[in-house]
């Protein structure tokens, strides 16, 4: 009582000290990090004490928090090999950082295992999870304030929804792969996941008995890393060192080798750079860039999911790409790289003949690559391509990577085909001959599970055009792959005789005259969905053509007695997607500013 009468008490005075000592340390808590960076609203000033306080709860001192503050953003679970190593990757990441005198922050983002959701329902989270993994590294970014970031990423829509993300903050970042499973092994040769789908096939038809199935199982995945040939995930790693996003040789050391710990590494150690020389996404990407990137993509044979994937980056950066450009590279680009599904090696072949620097070294020696493109390093494709240690051109023996003059195919993979069964396109990857011509009946799915029974059922005929619909960004939603159904049909013996056509997506495992992201989709009032069972099909990939023996009176007959279907889902994160998603032909992105208005 006397206290409160008499004066101050010592509570009041130590409180009164404690202010004193923070006016007096206002100096010292100013200025003591860059001006620029963003990571000073959360840790600079005595204001921040209680921010610095959670800081320190974590094991964080003042060295730390007087240093630039990196995101890890790190997909890593138990789900898929090819997550299941990345907290190791992530430390190795981590550790560069510290190192380079930069604040690491790892965080945790979703993942969803491709390869284990194939031919479910569930498939169609996919493509959905590249926008949710671009919203949450955005997210955190944001919300924590932070400097820069390395993006890690295993499974195929990692690889995207990193690079968008690092695109959309534009903070100074550096992409960085967790590279790829070895192959497995089968009678004596290579083997890997694509396999034991195409096995199923196999089995159904009975050319392939339970034992050398449950073999095939057993021994095609021996590891963690992301499927082996150049698959979506393989596809997106090199397209990542195309971009100039990721730095060259860094997509192709396999996922459990010292190698591969080592890039991690020089990834964190490279984002400090990026912060400190201020390179962000939008001084590394160009329209040039996007054409390297769509030329290497066709020179290697890679995944359909790459045009997908590459218009949404373009449309996140801001870069006019239109999916008629892929078609425009292709034709001059020529395929020489003979890689799985098409061919039989796979992504750690390439790395021990130099990786994805080799491919774009003849591209760019051919006038075929843009070589004066920035790379996250502060140096271009060619100065990097003359700092690496490259095999001689003459010593590498490699019977699946063929030169510009004597290319595999004359044109690239990539074939985008138009028509009045696609007028805003689709897409088709070439692993056989650049002539195939098909003409024939449509057998019409309204699903791919109906799809799949007919397959399996031994029902296909020689001549068949599989349309399976309602499977596009806005009809599934999510636009499932479809390698199960892929897979059986090349594995029931018709890789050649048999096209499929869809609106939803392929693995960039699937091979033979499978049409993919049929344009508009089903959903949206396309032609895909107008057709009937025994219309005449036409797949011409010389003409580029996708269409029906069908007239436009017909066809517009049957629009009119079309009637939209019902929503999928009326609820929950489905049912979101499906009226957010814009047409494949756009990329299928859902970023409000760069999704079009709705056709009535």
């Amino acid at each position: 009582m006397s206290d409160q009468q008499g004066g101050a008490t010592p509570a009041a005075d130590d409180a009164a000290a404690e202010d004193q000592h923070r006016r007096e340390d206002a100096d010292r808590f100013a200025g003591r990090k860059d001006e620029d960076l963003r990571s000073r609203d959360v840790t600079e000033g005595a204001d921040k004490a209680p921010h610095r306080s959670m800081f320190r709860a974590m094991g964080f001192d003042d060295e730390d928090l007087s240093s630039p503050l990196v995101g890890v953003a790190n997909p890593a679970a138990d789900i898929t090999p090819c997550n299941v190593h990345l907290d190791d990757v992530a430390d190795a990441a981590v550790d560069g950082i510290d190192a380079a005198d930069g604040m690491p922050i790892e965080f945790g983002t979703i993942t969803i295992s491709d390869a284990i959701s194939m031919g479910t329902e569930g498939m169609k989270a996919s493509l959905i999870s590249r926008e949710v993994i671009a919203d949450s590294v955005e997210l955190v970014s944001f919300g924590e304030r932070m400097d820069g970031l390395v993006t890690v990423a295993g499974c195929d829509k990692n690889l995207p929804g990193m690079m968008m993300a690092a695109i959309r903050t534009d903070l100074p970042s550096v992409f960085l792969y967790g590279g790829s499973i070895m192959p497995g092994q089968h009678e004596g040769r290579d083997v890997t996941i694509v396999q034991v789908f195409e096995g199923v096939g196999a089995y159904a038809q009975g050319d392939m008995d339970a034992d050398e199935l449950n073999d095939l199982e057993r021994n095609a995945c021996p590891g963690a890393g992301s499927c082996g040939g150049m698959y979506t995930a393989n596809t997106m790693a090199s397209i990542s060192e195309a971009l100039g996003m990721a730095p060259l040789g860094s997509a192709s050391a396999p996922a459990e080798v010292d190698e591969r710990y080592e890039v991690a590494e020089r990834a964190g150690d490279l984002a400090l750079d990026c912060i400190e020389n201020d390179r962000r996404p939008s001084d590394i990407l160009t329209r040039k860039s996007f054409e390297n990137a769509i030329a290497l993509q066709t020179a290697i044979g890679g995944s359909t999911n790459g045009v997908l994937h590459l218009l949404a980056l373009a449309a996140e950066a801001g870069v006019d790409l239109d999916i008629e450009d892929f078609d425009e590279i292709s034709r001059r680009t020529p395929k020489i790289a003979d890689m799985q599904p098409g061919g039989q090696s796979v992504m750690n072949d390439l790395h021990e003949i130099g990786g994805v620097p080799v491919v774009i070294r003849r591209l760019l020696e051919a006038g075929l690559f843009h070589g004066d493109q920035l790379t996250v390093t502060g140096r271009t494709i060619a100065e990097e391509l003359d700092r690496l240690d490259l095999p001689d051109e003459e010593a590498i023996d490699a019977d699946f990577l063929y030169t510009v003059d004597e290319p595999k195919q004359p044109e690239g993979a990539i074939k985008i085909l138009t028509g009045n069964l696609a007028p805003e396109g689709a897409v088709l990857k070439a692993t056989g001959q650049d002539e195939f011509y098909h003409q024939g009946p449509a057998r019409v799915f309204e699903n791919e599970e109906d799809a799949m029974e007919y397959v399996q059922s031994g029902a296909i005929d020689s001549g068949d055009v599989i349309i399976i619909r309602n499977e596009g960004p806005r009809g599934g939603p999510g636009m499932r792959e479809m390698l199960g159904v892929t897979a059986a049909v090349v594995g029931a013996g018709h890789e050649d005789d048999v096209a499929l056509l869809t609106d939803g997506r392929f693995s960039g495992g699937t091979r033979g005259p499978m049409i993919g992201h049929v344009a508009p989709e089903a959903a949206e009032g396309g032609p895909i969905g107008l057709i009937e069972d025994g219309d005449e099909i036409t797949v011409d990939i010389p003409e580029r053509e996708l269409s029906v023996d069908l007239s436009d009176d017909e066809l517009a007959s049957r629009r009119g007695e079309w009637e939209p279907p019902e929503p999928p889902y009326t609820g929950g994160v489905l049912a979101k997607y499906h009226r957010d998603f814009a047409s494949a032909s756009l990329g299928a992105v859902t970023n409000p500013g760069l999704t079009p208005d709705r056709r009535e």
